[in-house]
């Protein structure tokens, strides 16, 4: 059997964020995010999580679905499940829940989201959002702040 292989022509420029290019962006002392792609039309992001021993990720609500695979460090979800390296979570959209990395060694997470991350507070009211649009725009001011090239992470 003979499987068809694209030639080099048939990919396009513009599909590779080199690590070395693409900066972590602090959102606090504990938490930071490297942008990796941006989808058109505000359908979602992907992003690596980095965040801290013992740093909490707030009461949040999912729009659309997550995909998140662990990398490094452990973290323990609001239902007491322990997500450690390799482990992989899917959650569906509505999903609400918060959670808080565990142990010594820092959290990174490969996490695609679509849709939007609305975070919000115990009685389900919206504080802020994350989505394509306010994470693009973070990138780009996060990179001027700092005289950084902007590459085009845009699908």
């Amino acid at each position: 059997m003979t499987v068809a292989r694209p030639f080099v022509q048939d990919f396009l420029p513009g599909r590779v964020a080199p690590a070395s290019a693409t900066p972590w962006i602090p959102m606090n002392a504990e938490k930071s995010w490297k942008p990796l792609r941006f989808f058109a039309d505000g359908r979602g992001f992907v992003e690596l999580l980095r965040m801290s021993p013992g740093a909490l990720m707030p009461l949040h609500r999912h729009t659309g679905e997550i995909h998140a695979y662990n990398l490094t460090g452990t973290r323990t979800l609001c239902t007491g499940e322990v997500i450690g390296p390799g482990d992989y979570v899917y959650e569906p959209p509505g999903n609400a829940d918060w959670w808080k990395v565990t142990g010594d060694e820092e959290m990174i997470a490969l996490v695609v989201v679509m849709g939007e991350v609305e975070f919000i507070d115990a009685a389900g009211a919206v504080r802020s959002r994350a989505s394509a649009a306010t994470q693009l725009q973070a990138y780009r001011d996060h990179c001027q702040r700092l005289g950084l090239p902007v590459l085009d992470l845009v699908d």
